[in-house]
């Protein structure tokens, strides 16, 4: 008979308690928790609240009359939830203006919306969205979109932008990070049958490439290079080339940019472009300006890493929808992903011609052959060959 750790609830060959910080916040936490969230053995709010000394967790779907929740409801100039919607402000906008209390509804979409449409006190409340410095590396448990992240990574996420702490609130993953590493391990290494057997009728592609194949009509691939300083000169990264294809017509777009800000010595080495190369590069207003037009209004922009995205908002460019495939990658090698070129090996992917320069041309066209892999899958009627598990990320 299996014992289990009395503080996570888990087996205790499985208890993450020692990897758990007690974090202080300035901001208090309240978990509102969907009742069968409870039973599910790798949900992450329980070990938030548990990394939390300034939190507090409650379970349940109708919060009608319980004290707690309408007491918070008294004072909506300090209570805000952490929950996406068409009216939800920005984290920029609520640094202006910080809640004392983030109520932070645990559940799977479906049960969080229930929650949320349930209590109209909840509704009455502001909310906060957010977009994700990186995807979700929640391995064992699928999200339905690349922007979806757990409960525990969120509530990182939203404290670190909050309090202008996210290393401090990063910590909070180590135990989230052993968990699922723990479970990918036992599966690894499970000599038993599975749960449940996948008969070959029921077998659809994971949501992440579904999704993907979707879109594809949609998706302008994007990758970007910085003129990007050491981090204790206080100097920002800045674009200073980028490079973007339309999976669905192959259209391209290239834009050397003249660094406006002094140009870092390792910057020519990285990007693989001469410095006078760069010295002489366009205008960046000029630059986007061209790629704004290259834009069509329904185009999602299809990145490695959030960074180059971060580069482009940061660059002047108007925010707009983007999905970031490293996370699908994952879940189609079931483990890391390592980097974009790694990851071309890695899945077996067509080669791609390289058509721009330096580092960029190699990255642009090992993004294609990822991206063309991928949409591959997610329209696939049979499960593909079994590839073996990665190992550490490249």
């Amino acid at each position: 008979m299996r014992t289990f750790c009395i503080k996570c609830l888990r087996p205790e060959s499985a208890c993450y308690c020692a990897h758990v910080p007690q974090l202080q916040t300035r901001t208090r936490v309240v978990f509102l928790q969907h009742p069968r969230e409870r039973r599910v053995a790798i949900g992450t709010a329980r070990m938030a609240h548990l990394s939390l000394t300034n939190s507090e967790l409650h379970r349940g779907v109708d919060f009608t009359g319980h004290a707690r929740l309408e007491e918070l409801a008294k004072h909506p100039e300090r209570v805000a939830v952490l929950f996406p919607g068409e009216d939800a402000i920005t984290v920029e906008e609520a640094r202006a203006n910080p809640p004392e209390t983030l109520i932070v509804v645990d559940g799977t979409w479906p049960q969080a919306k229930k929650v949320v449409m349930r209590n109209p006190v909840l509704a009455a409340l502001p909310r906060i969205g957010f977009v994700p410095r990186r995807p979700s590396n929640y391995r064992i448990r699928a999200e339905p979109a690349d922007h979806c992240v757990s409960t525990i990574e969120a509530v990182a996420e939203i404290l670190g932008q909050l309090e202008g702490k996210p290393e401090y609130f990063d910590r909070m993953l180590g135990a989230f990070e052993f968990m699922v590493d723990t479970q990918l391990e036992r599966q690894e290494t499970r000599t038993g049958p599975n749960r449940r057997r996948i008969y070959k009728s029921e077998w659809r592609p994971p949501l992440e490439l579904r999704s993907l194949a979707d879109a594809a009509d949609r998706l302008v691939l994007f990758y970007a290079e910085a003129n990007a300083h050491p981090l204790e000169s206080g100097i920002p990264p800045e674009l200073v080339h980028l490079v973007a294809v339309r999976y669905a017509t192959g259209e391209r777009f290239e834009a050397v940019i003249a660094p406006e800000q002094p140009l870092a010595h390792s910057t020519s080495l990285h990007v693989e472009l001469p410095e006078e190369e760069l010295r002489a590069g366009e205008p960046r207003a000029r630059a986007l300006a061209r790629f704004e037009a290259f834009l069509r209004p329904d185009d999602e922009l299809t990145v490695w890493t959030t960074f180059a995205l971060d580069l482009l908002w940061n660059g002047g460019l108007q925010r707009r929808a983007a999905r970031n495939v490293r996370l699908a990658t994952a879940r189609a090698l079931k483990g890391k992903a390592g980097g974009v070129e790694q990851a071309v090996g890695l899945l077996k992917a067509p080669e791609v011609a390289t058509w721009a320069r330096g580092r960029a041309g190699r990255r642009i066209s090992a993004l294609e052959s990822v991206t063309r892999e991928l949409v591959a899958r997610g329209n696939a009627t049979e499960p593909p060959a079994k590839l073996p598990r990665t190992g550490s990320e490249g």
